[in-house]
């Protein structure tokens, strides 16, 4: 008798330890798991160099990564992301009124020629700042990965393109006109696509 109660307490015992190692072990992963989820997987280099695991702003401890410090990012991300926006269609609205005085220009009109200078100069400016607050906003909770073509890899394509296309028309502003016009017509066109994706 006395060997089947040691037999059945020793059994006992074990299964309670077992469960009890299940549990934290469970625990555990679950912990490791919402960490993990904190950040997604990918992100962009610039992201990653402020907002990342091992990220500035991680480091300087500017912002922890903690749960209630994400769900503070995410609110900054929808603010610096909104601002993008707003930023770009008042940057394409510069654009297009810089296209008609350079087109003046081209046709002998000069007196445009300061307007068209001190204009571009704002639309370089709410340009670049368009593209860091989208470049440097706080990473998503999690990147949905989505199969096809869409408007958001339409828009990142066409980035490449208007971003290179930016700089090329500065740098050729003064060294060579043609060259220069080329440029701001395939910045303006790529910078209207990647504008107009998002609305169909």
């Amino acid at each position: 008798m006395k060997k089947i109660i040691f037999l059945t307490f020793f059994i006992f015992q074990a299964t309670v330890a077992q469960e009890r190692d299940a549990l934290l072990e469970g625990l555990f992963e679950e912990e490791m798991t919402m960490e993990e989820q904190l950040l997604p997987q990918k992100m962009i280099f610039t992201q990653s160099l402020l907002w990342g695991k091992n990220g500035l702003f991680r480091k300087i401890s500017i912002s922890k990564l903690s749960l209630e410090q994400r769900e503070k990012e995410l609110k900054v991300r929808n603010v610096m992301l909104k601002s993008h926006q707003i930023i770009g269609y008042l940057t394409l609205a510069g654009m297009v009124a810089q296209g008609i005085m350079g087109g003046k220009l081209y046709n002998g009109d000069y007196d445009l020629y300061n307007a068209h200078k001190t204009m571009g100069k704002w639309v370089t400016a709410s340009y670049f700042i368009g593209a860091g607050l989208s470049l440097f906003a706080p990473p998503p909770l999690v990147r949905k990965k989505i199969k096809g073509f869409n408007s958001i890899k339409a828009h990142k394509w066409l980035a490449y393109i208007h971003f290179s296309g930016m700089i090329a028309t500065n740098a050729w502003s003064k060294e060579d006109r043609d060259w220069h016009k080329y440029a701001a017509y395939t910045t303006f066109a790529s910078y209207a696509t990647a504008v107009l994706v998002f609305k169909f």
